[in-house]
């Protein structure tokens, strides 16, 4: 007998939102390069794999020896559900105390399966579908499926693309009264820049402003998850220093050049209003989302990982390296102040025409398209020192090939 609801339903065999997620065409190209990437072995061929921030030397025995030891069940509880484990929250909220000079507590932590899900618990928080969200190009390209998939409106905005600075007049000038998140990158994937404190004093400034005018408050997600990874001696600064409606997304899968061992966090400063109305919402998000705590072995190994971090010097040499060597090869390239990566300026106008020549010399990166802002190409650091010199034959020649 046939249904006789079915003339009310799709014909197609996904939601909508499924099908709008999977036309997105940035990430359908990310997909592709991931495909790509898989393909070649991840990284265990000839070639120079700078496309995404995945270990290419063996991880730290440190690292290595944090696992095992937590490996070992101190009770018979050791591999039961864990939510949000006691011990990693107090030596993540003190942790993040001492380098941001904001007094964090224990409660203030909410444990993730790394930053995405830390992000994604963010938005599902304070925003309800419907609700516009903001961020800067280039961004890293999965805010966007991460938007959607909530159900709510991405807003884009541009950068300076000189500067890498954000352009608080374009995200003023994007706020209706359906605006309610404002995502902000610092340290930023892909260009390294470090947001200065005057910045970000003036963003407050703006998202107060704005909060008032439109009669409804607007939030703050800080992506941090490269605060670690500052170079040359800097002080990283936080928007939760300047703007108490911030909530924090930080992953430890950057710290220690893991990615695939799930963990980090969402924070709320001490300063956040109404954070125990927050509270109950989180918590329950942490359980509907997907049970979205980090796995047992995770949480036990997570107050040791907060001791140490990958080689940071090791990161500023290569860049150092190939800002130089780049440089004097005609290449324009702002000298990043962290994270994993390099933003270039194509010397051609089509990033991905570039990006094929670098291939075809066996060097693969990943074009500015894939950030939404044609006309550069991204470096990542964490492939090894032979990779980088075997390159630079090939980022010479690819070069004079661009010239006329």
């Amino acid at each position: 007998m046939n249904d006789p609801t079915a003339t009310s339903q799709t014909t197609s065999a996904v939601s909508d939102r499924a099908a709008r997620l999977a036309s997105i065409p940035s990430f359908q190209r990310v997909n592709a390069y991931i495909r790509e990437y898989s393909a070649r072995g991840h990284g265990q061929v000839p070639g120079c794999d700078f496309t995404f921030g995945n270990p290419h030397q063996m991880p730290a025995d440190r690292y290595v020896n944090t696992l095992r030891d937590a490996l070992a069940p101190q009770n018979d509880q050791w591999f039961a559900y864990q939510t949000n484990g006691e011990a990693g929250r107090e030596a993540a909220a003190q942790s993040l105390h001492r380098l941001l000079n904001v007094p964090f507590r224990t409660e203030d932590i909410y444990l993730t399966t790394g930053g995405f899900a830390a992000i994604a618990l963010a938005l599902k928080t304070v925003a309800d579908p419907g609700d516009e969200i903001i961020y800067s190009l280039p961004p890293w390209f999965l805010y966007e499926p991460l938007i959607l998939e909530a159900g709510l409106v991405p807003i884009k905005v541009k950068i300076n693309t000189t500067t890498f600075d954000l352009d608080l007049d374009a995200i003023e000038a994007a706020i209706t009264e359906r605006t309610r998140v404002v995502i902000v990158n610092s340290p930023n994937n892909p260009t390294g820049r470090i947001y200065p404190p005057e910045l970000l004093v003036r963003l407050a400034e703006l998202m107060e402003a704005a909060s008032a005018r439109i009669g409804r408050r607007i939030y703050l997600i800080s992506d941090e998850a490269y605060n670690r990874i500052v170079f040359d001696g800097l002080r990283f600064h936080s928007p939760v220093e300047f703007y108490p409606h911030t909530l924090l997304a930080y992953s430890y899968g950057k710290t220690h050049l893991s990615p695939g061992e799930r963990v980090g966090y969402l924070a709320l400063p001490p300063t956040m209003p109404q954070r125990d109305e927050m509270e109950p919402a989180i918590t329950g998000l942490q359980v509907a989302m997907g049970w979205v705590y980090p796995n047992a072995l995770l949480q036990h190994a997570l107050p040791e990982l907060e001791k140490f971090t990958i080689d940071v010097g090791q990161l500023q040499r290569r860049r150092d390296r190939l800002v130089d060597v780049l440089g004097g090869m005609g290449y324009l390239v702002r000298r990043p102040e962290g994270t994993f990566y390099l933003y270039v300026t194509s010397p051609i106008s089509d990033d991905e025409a570039f990006a094929t020549s670098l291939a075809r010399r066996d060097v693969f990166v990943l074009p500015g398209g894939l950030f939404e802002t044609p006309g550069f190409f991204r470096i990542s650091l964490t492939a090894n020192e032979d990779m980088i010199e075997r390159s630079l034959p090939a980022f010479e020649a690819a070069m004079k090939e661009s010239r006329p």
